[in-house]
């Protein structure tokens, strides 16, 4: 089981960005990817998930509006956006597997938010 997660990202406040993660040695629809984020010196915070089945997703109350999750089954690849970037949302974004629970992680991918 691998998830292989996109390079780190410099955005400007009020930016966007899209981070990928590839799944691989799985069945990709038959887990949820979920999306977990770690900002500095703070604890992970669950921002979402989304079911590769059929295109369902859920996220945290402080993020609706401002992100998308999507999955392309034919690469086995989910992505999160992050709209309206805020200095706050410096963080590392991690995906990870779950199903009854997160077993396999993604690496993480920095995201910094400067002007």
């Amino acid at each position: 089981v691998q998830l292989v997660q996109s390079g780190a990202e410099l955005r400007n406040p009020g930016a966007s960005v899209k981070v990928s993660c590839k799944a691989s040695g799985f069945a990709f629809t038959r887990y949820y990817i979920d999306w977990v984020r770690q900002a500095p010196g703070q604890g992970l915070e669950w921002v979402g998930r989304i079911d590769p089945e059929d295109g369902g997703t859920k996220c945290a109350q402080k993020f609706q509006g401002r992100v998308t999750f999507t999955a392309d089954t034919s690469t086995s690849t989910a992505y999160v956006e992050l709209s309206s970037l805020r200095s706050d949302d410096t963080a590392v974004y991690y995906c990870a597997r779950n199903f009854l629970g997160m077993d396999y992680w993604g690496k993480g991918t920095l995201v910094t938010v400067s002007s």
